[in-house]
């Protein structure tokens, strides 16, 4: 600015000397001259035009670099909120795609493949985090800095125009007294001619008085003073006002430019820094994103397939063997058969049994699940499934059981303490919470113990009972040289439905006998307790038992004492044991309406 100055606004006397040259050159050409006093007045002029035309240009220019701060300022924000959107709908679209709780898809993260992308939507969360970042870093770092500094900015040219303005204007002033004194002091040499004028007239008239001349004289002297004391005043005063102009050009003009000049530069070094910021906020999480992008890597090649596939075979093998082959069934040689209705009610236990023994296995690959919660010992899942389910509910047992132990132990070392420290605390005000714990391990051990049965169920271990059965006759001990273990899980074989098949070798006990009676003796008929429904069909091929099909409605004459066989009867002469767990029984006397056996 004050370069700018310096060009505009040279100097005084190179000014004075361009004038000159415009004179003779308008004075060669015929055009009428101007006094030295003209050409100073017309210079001064100029001067203070160029000055006014200057400040104007300034204070557009300024103008203008404000505005562009506001601009980019705005520019900045406007990419802040790009960021917040964007890391907010990262954030989102992280969200709704996490796995709930309590859900199937807490289920799908023992896959490779699902925890690959859980792991990549946690990564994409801290993504979204560094974008945020970036928002945040812009806003406190570029567009807080940049408002406040607009407004100190604003204040600054303010003042700078202030101040040039105000000497602009004082330079102005001083100028109008000069044009006064110079106005003074060339009505007073007016008036002094002609007052000299006037005297000599008088005295060169012969006609006029001595003392009329002698009054004029005295008026042309007082008015020859008076032009001698403006021309002192203006000459004073001219002088003042050089000094102040040349003070003003060189001084305090070039000064309030060079103010300007450098509020501008830093204006644009300012915006300048602001841009370098804008660039290395980005630059700074570019590592962060690329931790985030190499996790998201990482977790693509983590991803087995193999893995995946064992975890479904897992997950769904069920332990049952292949169906067999399907056997022919001739029907044409039932149709010859002509058998009374009495030997058929006789032979009907063995009629089922050769049916049954025919009947083709179920393709269990193809029958439908059941979609309810199930029974509480998952029988109906496949056997390898149900032991899973089984296991587990026996950790989670323990798991509980081992809990209420240790606040059992800490309970006890509590109460020690409060023992031998009586001002620590009551000893028996401990003992409420130990007797609740007491009861809640016992029932956690009997649900443990009822769990653990189900599972040696389908594991086939269940231990050998020492005595022989209630139900085992002597004469059936006699035979057999040894007591019947009712090992049901042994003796069973799993359906596709979660039932069981009867197996070959299992016994079931038979009819009780007493010894003092003859052997041959019919036993007297029992009366029927109750009700059942067989559930699976059952092949009665042992001796005590008989042949059920599943959905048939039987009458119930013994219930199950505890080896996990009932007595039913399906007319007045064919009764037998059936597996308790393949009926569902409803005894009559029973309040509780009916009982599972499952």
């Amino acid at each position: 600015m004050a370069t700018l100055l310096r060009g505009d606004f040279y100097d005084f006397k190179d000014r004075r000397k361009s004038v000159c040259s415009l004179r003779s050159l308008l004075s060669e050409s015929g055009s009428p001259t101007l006094t030295p006093f003209q050409e100073y007045l017309q210079l001064l002029l100029q001067m203070k035009m160029t000055t006014d035309d200057q400040f104007d240009n300034l204070e557009k220019h300024t103008q203008w670099g404000i505005d562009f701060v506001e601009r980019y300022n705005k520019f900045v924000k406007e990419r802040s909120e790009i960021e917040l959107n964007y890391a907010k709908q990262i954030r989102n679209l992280s969200k709704k795609y996490q796995p709930k709780k309590n859900s199937i898809q807490e289920e799908e993260n023992k896959y490779s493949s699902c925890r690959a992308f859980l792991s990549t939507l946690n990564e994409l969360n801290d993504y979204a985090g560094q974008h945020e970042l970036v928002a945040e870093n812009l806003t406190a770092q570029i567009i807080a800095e940049l408002n406040k500094y607009t407004q100190d900015l604003k204040t600054e040219r303010k003042s700078h125009f202030h101040d040039g303005r105000k000497a602009q204007q004082q330079i102005e002033n001083s100028w109008k007294q000069l044009e006064a004194c110079k106005r003074r002091f060339e009505r007073d040499c007016k008036e002094a001619d002609r007052a000299q004028q006037h005297f000599e007239k008088l005295d060169a008239d012969i006609n006029v008085t001595k003392a009329d001349v002698e009054k004029a004289r005295q008026q042309a002297q007082m008015r020859h003073q008076m032009a001698s004391d403006s021309k002192n005043e203006y000459a004073a005063y001219l002088q003042k006002f050089n000094q102040e102009q040349n003070d003003h050009y060189y001084t305090t003009i070039p000064s309030i430019f060079q103010k300007i000049q450098d509020m501008e530069e830093k204006r644009i070094e300012r915006l300048g820094e602001s841009m370098h910021t804008f660039a290395e906020v980005d630059r700074t999480i570019l590592p962060i994103v690329g931790k985030c992008l190499d996790g998201m890597t990482k977790a693509a090649e983590s991803i087995e397939a193999k893995g995946d596939s064992k975890q479904v075979v897992d997950s769904y093998k069920s332990g049952f063997e292949p169906p067999g082959d399907v056997e022919f069934e001739d029907y044409g040689q039932a149709m010859k058969k002509a058998v009374s209705e009495t030997s058929l009610s006789n032979s009907r236990g063995e009629t089922k049994s050769e049916k049954s023994s025919k009947r083709p296995g179920k393709l269990w690959p193809f029958i439908k699940k059941n979609k309810g919660s199930g029974p509480e010992d998952f029988s109906h899942l496949p056997p390898e499934q149900r032991r899973k389910k089984l296991q587990a509910k026996i950790d989670d047992i323990n798991k509980d059981i081992q809990k209420e132990m240790d606040q059992r132990d800490a309970l006890t070392k509590m109460k020690d303490v409060y023992i031998k420290n009586p001002q620590m605390g009551d000893p028996t005000s401990l003992d409420p919470r130990l007797s609740e714990i007491a009861v809640n391990v016992d029932k956690l051990q009997a649900e443990a113990q009822k769990f653990d049965g189900w599972l040696a169920e389908v594991e086939g271990r269940l231990p050998v009972k020492s005595e022989p059965s209630k139900r085992q006759s002597v004469v059936f001990e006699t035979q057999n040289n040894a007591p019947v273990t009712n090992n049901c899980a042994q003796d069973r074989e799993s359906s596709p439905d979660g039932s069981y098949t009867e197996e070959s070798s299992s016994e079931p006990p038979v009819k009780p006998v007493d010894p003092e009676f003859d052997e041959f003796e019919e036993e007297e008929t029992l009366p029927t307790i109750g009700t059942c429904k067989a559930l699976y069909p059952f092949d009665g091929t042992n001796e005590g038992t008989i042949s059920v099909a599943e959905g048939e409605l039987l009458y119930v004459i013994e219930e199950d004492k505890g080896d996990g066989w009932t007595r039913v009867r399906r007319n007045e002469e064919e009764e037998g044991y059936v597996p308790s767990s393949y009926v569902e029984v409803f005894l009559d006397n029973n309040t509780k309406g009916f009982m599972t056996y499952i």
